[in-house]
């Protein structure tokens, strides 16, 4: 077997991820609707639960990024899908409120020993020249696979059952904690744990200065929590949306996914073009038009403009998350550490913009947009701090 810094070996870590990412969004999308329709959750409901799940991700996240960092990728990689499918076997076996709480709560702890882990693994060994290429291709990889989900999840809900949202996933976690197993046999452990030393780089003549690159990196990781912040407030709304336009969850699948696709084409044009890299206006225009567009998807009175307004969103998550993984890989040697930082900066946003929704509605429970104001409130203070980091950083 190729050893971990190969072109084979790391073939292998993105289908590992690309199944992993499908398995993850047809649960995590779908279970909302599952809460709906089984226990009466509305929007504030599901915000709250959305909110709970995120504070669980921002410390598993970082946790996850330095236990691969430390103990070796390949024990984070069978930690976390063994710890996934005890998860759903709880939901299976527990279908009740608790019981599903708990399961996706622990469905999250593991999910954070993944992602920072095949991050770290597809990174590690690159210069300048394939570190770009290797952020490109995982963004895509996971990004085709999690707009399939959420497009196809619906209808396989409808055809076969809410029980499909845990029986798919256990199955394929099963199948890749084997490759994880087998990848191990034959893969040199030292160099998977991260410890052999980094080959001679690649000179990148357009490489910015060291004071510019740790300016990105903080405006990054500010944008790209924030960009969750708006993801994750949308996501358990998708069954309030649904309702609203009197949409099934197949066609929800197919009318709120969008975005999804939209982001996935993002992310393959700035995979091959490269000239955003550490240019400010790109950013900032990302984070505007992710406020506006992000208001109108939850405020809009028709279907069609909600499906113009996902073009919008999609195409600015794409770039901030594009931005924040780059610059967390571009900056740093601890890959894995540096991974789970950038994956806990999700799960502050995570938490954040839902549970600011789900107090709004709360709250004001007579304004039914409130949740949707308030959070568009907390993204503009957002962009106010972007604003202040690149003031400050010239």
């Amino acid at each position: 077997m190729n050893t971990p810094g190969s072109r084979q070996f790391k073939a292998v870590c993105f289908t590992i991820e690309g199944a992993s990412s499908f398995s993850v969004s047809f649960y995590s999308y779908y279970i909302y609707f599952l809460m709906r329709d089984r226990f009466g959750f509305n929007g504030r409901d599901n915000l709250a639960f959305a909110a709970l799940n995120g504070l669980i991700y921002v410390f598993s996240a970082w946790q996850g990024g330095r236990f691969g960092q430390r103990r070796g990728y390949f024990n984070a990689l069978k930690f976390g899908f063994a710890a996934m499918i005890i998860a759903l076997a709880i939901g299976v076996e527990f279908p009740s409120v608790p019981g599903l709480i708990l399961a996706t709560g622990l469905f999250n702890v593991g999910m954070c020993f993944i992602w920072p882990t095949i991050e770290a693994l597809v990174s590690e060994g690159e210069d300048a020249v394939g570190l770009p290429r290797m952020v490109g291709t995982y963004n895509v990889v996971w990004a085709a696979t999690n707009a399939l989900a959420l497009f196809t999840g619906g209808t396989l809900v409808e055809k076969f059952g809410f029980k499909t949202i845990f029986f798919l996933p256990i199955a394929v976690f099963i199948v890749l904690l084997g490759v994880v197993f087998w990848l191990q046999q034959h893969a040199d452990v030292a160099h998977a744990a991260g410890h052999e030393p980094a080959p001679t780089p690649v000179p990148d003549p357009h490489r910015p200065s060291p004071a510019k690159t740790q300016a990105f990196l903080r405006m990054a990781w500010l944008a790209n929590p924030v960009a969750y912040i708006a993801i994750n407030t949308l996501i358990p709304m998708l069954p309030t949306l649904a309702a609203h336009f009197q949409l099934t969850p197949m066609f929800a699948g197919f009318a709120c996914s969008l975005w999804g696709f939209v982001r996935l084409g993002t992310f393959v044009l700035l995979w091959y073009w490269t000239d955003w890299h550490y240019r400010f206006r790109w950013l900032v225009t990302a984070f505007a038009l992710l406020i506006v567009s992000f208001a109108l998807i939850l405020t809009v009175p028709s279907l069609a403009l909600l499906i113009v307004a996902q073009i919008f969103f999609g195409g600015a998550i794409g770039l901030i998350y594009y931005s924040s993984l780059f610059y967390s890989m571009d900056a740093s040697e601890a890959k894995g550490e540096h991974g789970g930082i950038h994956e806990a900066a999700i799960g502050v946003g995570n938490c954040i913009g839902p549970a600011v929704g789900a107090a709004s509605l709360q709250f004001l429970p007579q304004y039914a947009s409130s949740g949707a104001v308030a959070v568009s409130v907390l993204l503009l203070c957002g962009l106010g701090g972007l604003l202040t980091i690149w003031k400050t950083a010239r």
